[in-house]
């Protein structure tokens, strides 16, 4: 089976639940939608657990891009010994108090080889995936395509306009776009007419959601 989740942020004992949930095997694949690192206590745990299992494919979220770009100039400090700038230092402080905090810490708890693994395993999140299930087309990404246009192809479109909810009715009429990033109102999984929103608000005390992709079942943790 095909699975989708979004929007994890560092809740690794959710996960871990949710995986046992859905009896999740080395023949399904599961993708996620983004933002995997920050706030939660794990994020990091949760990083090197999702990089060791080859069937999970995760897709760039904002909060991963950050994490990818302070994690990486830390840890050259961390090498060379030097202090930061103030313009990174401003940037890290900023990072740091809007949920980069839990991620650093677990990142400087790693020994230099996981630290470099870690980074490199940020550096190489996709920014959508395309994907056919249960006889339909699927389009994965973090947040919605801004600017869209349904004869663009998704490579020429910039990294931010997958971080970004355009105002548009609808996307595709014969794909139906998956997105996170968004909390939806219900708590549960939004359906409209060539779309689905998969984010419940687990960051902020609500429930991690899963959707297999053949069936349409939804599972809450």
């Amino acid at each position: 089976m095909t699975y989708v989740m979004a929007n994890l942020h560092g809740e690794l004992a959710k996960f871990q639940a949710m995986l046992a949930k859905i009896n999740f095997s080395k023949k399904d694949i599961l993708y996620v939608l983004g933002d995997v690192a920050d706030y939660g206590a794990d994020a990091a745990a949760l990083l090197t657990d999702i990089s060791m299992r080859e069937n999970v494919y995760p897709i760039a979220g904002e909060h991963d891009l950050l994490a990818l770009r302070m994690l990486s100039g830390f840890d050259k400090m961390l090498k060379s010994g030097s202090m930061p700038d103030a313009e990174f230092a401003a940037e890290m402080t900023a990072w740091a108090q809007d949920g980069g905090a839990a991620t650093l810490e677990g990142f400087r708890a790693l020994d230099e080889d996981m630290r470099e693994g870690l980074l490199d395993y940020l550096s190489e999140f996709s920014l959508f995936e395309e994907v056919e299930a249960g006889g339909q087309a699927f389009v994965l990404v973090h947040a919605g395509i801004n600017g869209f246009d349904a004869a663009q192809p998704l490579d020429e479109y910039e990294p931010e306009d997958f971080f970004t909810v355009p105002h548009i009715e609808r996307y595709y009429s014969d794909r139906t776009v998956v997105v996170g990033h968004l909390p939806t109102k219900s708590g549960k999984i939004e359906r409209a007419e060539g779309l689905i929103r998969i984010d419940c608000g687990v960051k902020d005390g609500g429930a991690l959601a899963c959707l297999c992709l053949e069936t349409g079942e939804e599972y809450y943790i």
